[in-house]
């Protein structure tokens, strides 16, 4: 019965196929209503039975989120917004989950709705949820920017002053991130209040309208940004701590395995030669070769280990080249915790083997009760095993270094090979 949703005809008419379109995407809208109402009813009953346990209030719930995230194959920091979603939903927004179940409104779209309305108190979410989505019929024909500025129109009307907190907040989730961009750029994004970030880009401008020189305006305007923040011009090479990671075969120019950047991604071969040598011929800039060790079978760093129950400056520093991001399956987020598998208090060592680099809200969430996380080496991959409260099993192996083909004997090493070359400003 389920299988048949998805049989279909080969020969179909292409209206027929059109059909078949909007059935499916019907189909996942109603999917996603039904899911918010297991997610809040699975956090219902988490919340009963840590009250029957005896949990105090500040710990109930812990973990959860990450739980959820897992469940959907998602980043853990998505589990708070997959949860506060469905419980928004189920429990104060019933019109908004009628449109969604009734393939109205997409689960995005009714995500910007739940997100516009987050400030309100329960009573004014509950009136703009009957103002906004009562009547299903005038919500067909919207895009997602009708949607948004709908519920932020009706917000404010609401509750304007809460909209004004909100806007005060906001102010201190000003950040830098950066994301690779394709043919080895990057994007670097700066989140910042509304005044600054307009000023900072009519200064930008400013310089690309009194600037005459073969350059683009846009190519004028990326260059100042960063002479002003690095206080070097854009064709000096790079001046900041740069960690590349390649193979000693790929340096001398015996192969064209691609490096890993550290923050990026992995490089072409070429791209990181030209990086090795920009820094060697810069006198301002320290370029220094440092030996790591990998497994000739699987790629990976081998193991280093440590008497201290902290984690020593080397020893986190090769835990972080190892992992690159946190190890918790399908999160992307940066390590910021150099973590025991298994804890100190419970013997855990201070090694390689029981070491893993996670981010601070998945750290958190793994010393939930009835939260495991175990890891061992196989075949020379560093496994890493987390085993949630509902018993589910997720697994996370390192990724291997570059260079890992290792068909033939290298050219500095008979069994290892060097793979690590770090940039640092003098």
């Amino acid at each position: 019965m389920f299988e048949s949703l998805f049989d279909y005809d080969t020969e179909a008419s292409e209206k027929e196929l059109r059909v078949l379109v909007e059935q499916y995407e019907a189909l996942k809208s109603r999917a996603a209503a039904a899911q918010a109402r297991v997610t809040a009813l699975w956090a219902a009953k988490r919340a009963a039975a840590e009250r029957a346990a005896g949990i105090g209030t500040r710990k109930r719930g812990k973990g959860l989120a990450s739980e959820i995230a897992l469940a959907r194959h998602d980043a853990p920091v998505k589990g708070n917004q997959h949860l506060g979603f469905a419980n928004a939903l189920v429990h104060e927004m019933p019109h908004t989950l009628a449109a969604l179940e009734c393939g109205v409104l997409s689960e995005y779209r009714a995500t910007l709705i739940v997100r516009e309305s987050a400030c309100l108190s329960t009573e004014h979410r509950r009136r703009l949820d009957e103002e906004l989505c009562s009547d299903p019929s005038k919500l067909a024909g919207w895009g997602n920017n009708r949607v948004e500025a709908e519920a932020k129109r009706i917000t404010a009307r609401l509750d304007a002053a809460a909209v004004v907190e909100r806007s005060a907040k906001a102010e201190q989730d000003r950040c830098v991130t950066t994301r690779p961009a394709p043919n080895c750029m990057v994007y670097v994004t700066v989140l910042l209040p509304v005044a600054q970030g307009v000023g900072m880009y009519a200064a930008l401008k400013r310089a690309a309208d009194t600037t005459f020189d073969e350059r683009s305006r846009g190519q004028v305007m990326a260059d100042t940004a960063y002479a002003r923040i690095t206080g070097k011009v854009a064709t000096q090479p790079v001046s900041v701590s740069l960690n590349l990671v390649m193979a000693d075969t790929t340096l001398a120019g015996d192969d064209t395995e691609p490096a890993w950047l550290d923050g990026y991604g992995p490089v072409p071969a070429g791209f990181a030669c030209k990086l090795t040598g920009d820094a060697v011929a810069d006198e301002d800039v320290k370029a220094t070769l440092r030996r790591l060790y990998r497994h000739p079978g699987s790629g990976q760093l081998v193991a280093m280990e440590s008497r201290s129950r902290a984690f020593p400056k080397g020893l986190a520093a090769f835990i972080g080249i190892r992992d690159r991001t946190c190890r918790t399956p399908y999160c992307n987020a940066p390590i910021r915790h150099h973590d025991h598998a298994t804890p100190d208090r419970d013997g855990g060592r201070t090694s390689a083997v029981n070491g893993l680099g996670l981010c601070e809200a998945c750290n958190y969430a793994k010393e939930a009760p009835g939260w495991t996380v175990t890891t061992s080496v196989r075949a020379g991959e560093h496994r890493a095993e987390f085993v949630t409260p509902t018993h589910a099993t997720y697994y996370s192996i390192a990724p291997p270094l570059p260079g890992t083909r290792i068909s033939r004997r290298s050219i500095v090493e008979d069994r290892f090979s060097i793979d690590l070359v770090t940039f640092e400003a003098a």
